[in-house]
């Protein structure tokens, strides 16, 4: 399924992932910089990712730990997620992210 990134500079990055996927390591396979430090364990906000308002409520409701872990990213908007909480299944198929300008990836 297609999944597609606008970076912080305003470019659409196209990419395509498998149900079941997180959409953390489909991110990161495009070369976005989300480091996912803790690995998807929701201990940092890494990972933190702004959903385009067409496909928020698609989504499951965050959990109680997935916003207290948005309540320390930058850049925080009411469609912010974590990208390793979001598994991509078909009804997902489109799916359109932005990449919050505070996003970097310290490991590169």
């Amino acid at each position: 399924m297609k999944v597609h990134f606008i970076t912080s500079a305003g470019d659409q990055v196209d990419a395509t992932g498998e149900a079941g996927e997180s959409l953390l390591r489909v991110a990161q396979a495009a070369g976005m910089p989300l480091e996912g430090t803790c690995e998807g364990q929701m201990a940092c906000s890494t990972c933190h990712v702004v959903v385009e308002k067409e496909w928020f409520d698609r989504l499951p409701e965050a959990s109680e730990e997935e916003e207290d872990m948005l309540d320390l990213a930058a850049g925080v908007r009411r469609t912010s997620r974590l990208s390793c909480q979001i598994v991509l299944d078909e009804e997902l198929d489109g799916l359109t992210i932005t990449i919050p300008a505070e996003s970097h990836d310290m490991s590169r």
